[in-house]
């Protein structure tokens, strides 16, 4: 090997078994390596329209994994976010049906019902001493109840240019407008979650509560805020969907939790808390976009594509473990 070749590849490999550098670098090796078996497999998967539809594909679960990369790294977990979707969704159709010349308070709406739902999920972890696994359990159902009950389970239909616009099915610049709100959001979450102090509280709450405790870090209040930052990304993507699709339905977002917690999971964030990346996180979520859509382009049947899907998050729990 070449001096030069050597100085590059050192610091990469030094120090690092074969199994600890495949399970550190683990989703960006899988997200190529499914680049390459789809482009294989499927002659239309690297056009610039797939590309374009695997972004707004994917845009929801990228932004709510977002929020529950807080809430994993402090070693917690919402099973809530697909039920409190739809309920997002109900609230915000249902604002502008109501006022549909101000597409903004019906957007305001979606998520402030989003914000609200993850300060209760907070709050009832932190004040009850209630696992929050059980916690966003019990509000998956109640989210889900109320998203049904407030329309008689019906969708409630939106007629209003201007949102479609914003949160639609419009391009700035030939890039799908779910994709823009993507990019914006991941940097955001990249800024709050590394850059910042509050981002320190929260690896710090996840990795050693007790510690985190004893060095002046209110854990209680990390873990509230993390649930409220998910909850109001939750109700963002909530606009998304009704923008694409023109209405609100109350069935929606059946099963979107496990699509994130898979994201988020196979992105590298450990669910012992404490480590994990937003980039990480949106990588895993560009593997489960692009799995479902190479899946769709090959033919595979659609109770196969949850197969796989659920294989996969067994694999990436058993690499996440320290």
């Amino acid at each position: 090997m070449s001096a030069i070749n050597t100085r590059f590849v050192r610091p990469l490999w030094s120090g690092r078994s074969a199994g600890n550098f495949i399970r550190e670098y683990f989703v960006y090796i899988a997200l190529v390596a499914l680049v390459v078996f789809f482009s294989i497999a499927s002659p239309v998967f690297l056009s610039a329209q797939n590309f374009a539809n695997v972004g707004r594909q994917t845009a929801i679960v990228s932004i709510i994994a977002v929020g529950v990369t807080f809430v994993i790294v402090n070693a917690q977990i919402d099973l809530s976010v697909g039920s409190v979707f739809a309920l997002c969704g109900m609230v915000s159709g249902l604002a502008l049906q109501y006022i549909s010349n101000f597409w903004l308070l019906g957007a305001l709406a979606a998520v402030a019902v989003g914000v609200i739902f993850g300060f209760i999920n907070g709050l009832l972890t932190v004040k009850l001493g209630v696992p929050s696994f059980l916690v966003t359990l019990g509000m998956l159902g109640v989210a889900r109840g109320i998203a049904l009950i407030i329309t008689d389970t019906r969708p409630v239909l939106i007629a209003n240019r201007p949102f479609f616009s914003i949160f639609g099915d419009s391009n700035i610049l030939g890039i799908p407008i779910a994709v823009v709100w993507t990019v914006v959001i991941v940097a955001l979450g990249v800024i709050i979650l590394h850059k910042s102090v509050f981002g320190l509280r929260v690896f710090a709450t996840g990795g050693n509560p007790q510690a985190a405790r004893f060095t002046g870090v209110n854990t209680q209040r990390t873990i509230i805020l993390s649930f409220v930052i998910t909850g109001g990304l939750v109700g963002l993507s909530s606009l998304l969907f009704t923008g694409i699709a023109h209405a609100a339905r109350p069935d929606v977002g059946v099963g979107l939790e496990l699509d994130v917690i898979a994201a988020v999971i196979l992105g590298g964030v450990s669910l012992f808390g404490g480590r994990g990346t937003i980039i990480g996180a949106l990588a895993g979520s560009l593997i489960i976009g692009m799995m479902n859509n190479g899946l769709v382009l090959m033919g595979v049947d659609s109770s196969v594509q949850q197969i796989i899907k659920g294989l996969i998050i067994i694999a990436a729990v058993s690499l996440s473990k320290k």
